[in-house]
């Protein structure tokens, strides 16, 4: 990495759980949009050139699905329970405005979600002047089959890439995405394997997003030494991609049991990063 992370000296430390300056990253155990609105305050033009978001789906509402060949119920924990479609939208327009006016006036944001969630934060994109740059297709070869029989099996997940509002003049790395797709343009179907057991060695996340998938969305939309942030943070993926690609990154997460997981992930990735 060419550069100090000299922001890590001026960042909040209240709720301050992990922090390496010579990687440039922070991990914070916190209600996100607390940390946002600090965040806001200190940084009102913007401080991060991309977030990524994997918020709660809310589809942890007594369903079931398959699990290692076995009927298990949707349960994720309560925070991804639904609390209705109006309370929803509106926790979904509370950090996304919040992510917005975080964003420096050029930089983008990608949020992933299934369809119990997506629609709603598409729509408030737009509410808020948001530009929406395109909808990837995230393919999951391997999905657990439909138990029930009554649907298609649900084998994808939509990530919107958006711009901070009509003004912004994003980066989009085209060569390096036309050099991952055999020298040809790359499309807005992505097919990429869920986590391997590599990732999960220390332990998993119910909603754990394959490495490969992080890592093709910095490359995509940052430059070296850029600084990501992502609000849920969960097992850390999006940091553990960051690291690999010399890029910044600050995260939050609330659950002691992921936190605790991304600490693990964290010290084994920069330990990893230090011999290679």
């Amino acid at each position: 990495m060419n550069k100090n992370f000299s922001l890590i000296d001026i960042f909040p430390k209240n709720h301050n759980v992990f922090k390496d300056k010579k990687k440039g990253v922070l991990l914070y155990q916190t209600d996100c949009l607390e940390l946002m609105d600090v965040l806001i305050e200190k940084y009102p033009d913007g401080i991060f050139d991309m977030i990524f978001v994997d918020p709660p789906y809310f589809l942890s509402n007594g369903g079931i699905t398959c699990h290692a060949g076995k009927m298990t119920k949707v349960d994720k924990g309560k925070w991804d329970k639904s609390k209705g479609v109006n309370e929803n939208h509106e926790f979904n327009l509370a950090w996304l405005s919040r992510c917005q006016k975080l964003l420096k006036p050029n930089a983008t944001i990608w949020v992933s979600g299934t369809h119990h969630v997506i629609y709603s934060i598409g729509f408030a994109m737009q509410q808020i002047g948001m530009k929406i740059l395109n909808d990837i297709i995230w393919e999951k070869p391997n999905p657990p089959p439909n138990l029930s029989c009554r649907y298609f099996t649900h084998s994808t997940e939509i990530i919107i890439w958006a711009a901070k509002n009509k003004n912004s003049k994003h980066y989009f790395n085209y060569n390096a995405m036309k050099k991952l797709n055999n020298n040809k343009q790359m499309k807005t179907v992505w097919t990429i394997p869920a986590p391997n057991e590599e990732e999960k060695r220390f332990g998993k996340h119910p909603t754990q997003k394959p490495l490969q998938l992080l890592e093709r969305i910095i490359l995509a939309s940052t430059k070296v030494g850029d600084l990501i942030f992502d609000p849920f943070s969960g097992s850390l993926t999006t940091g553990i991609a960051a690291i690999k690609l010399n890029r910044f990154f600050v995260g939050c997460e609330l659950e002691d049991e992921y936190i605790s997981l991304s600490i693990k992930r964290l010290r084994a990735s920069i330990n990893d990063k230090k011999n290679t």
